[in-house]
């Protein structure tokens, strides 16, 4: 059964390059409220946990240099269709393959440092939320 709450985390590259406002803006537009947010970093050990899905994968270990390197913004969104409306709202991992308009079309740079994560499924929603968040910093 779907959810009206989704994570969101703008990524390192992303916080770099100043874009936290436009990003934050975009989404308030899109309808999506805030939930929960803060700014933070992971350490490497947090990335390692956070991506374990994928420790096989070959681009695993870039990927936990990749978001450790600096700051980033985590948040759960809440509104009707979180995940699939927020998913559509960032556009493809690829920015080139992603939809004029959209969060990684307009803020990414590459696949692999492509602005901003959100969940794909309620399911990961909810335990992605959880690592960043305790009830308590949740509204």
């Amino acid at each position: 059964m779907p959810t009206n709450r989704t994570f969101t985390m703008i990524k390192p590259d992303a916080v770099e390059n100043g874009h936290i406002g436009a990003i934050l803006n975009q989404i308030t537009e899109a309808g999506f409220k805030i939930k929960a947010m803060k700014f933070t970093q992971l350490s490497r050990r947090d990335a390692e946990l956070f991506y374990a899905i994928h420790k096989e994968r070959p681009f695993f270990q870039d990927l936990v240099v990749f978001m450790s390197r600096g700051p980033i913004v985590v948040a759960i969104l809440e509104k009707d269709n979180a995940v699939e409306d927020f998913r559509k709202l960032i556009g493809a991992t690829n920015p080139e393959n992603a939809a004029e308009g959209t969060i990684r079309k307009r803020f990414a740079k590459s696949i692999s440092e492509n602005a901003i994560h959100g969940s794909d499924s309620d399911e990961n929603a909810a335990i992605e939320s959880s690592f960043h968040f305790s009830g308590r910093e949740t509204f």
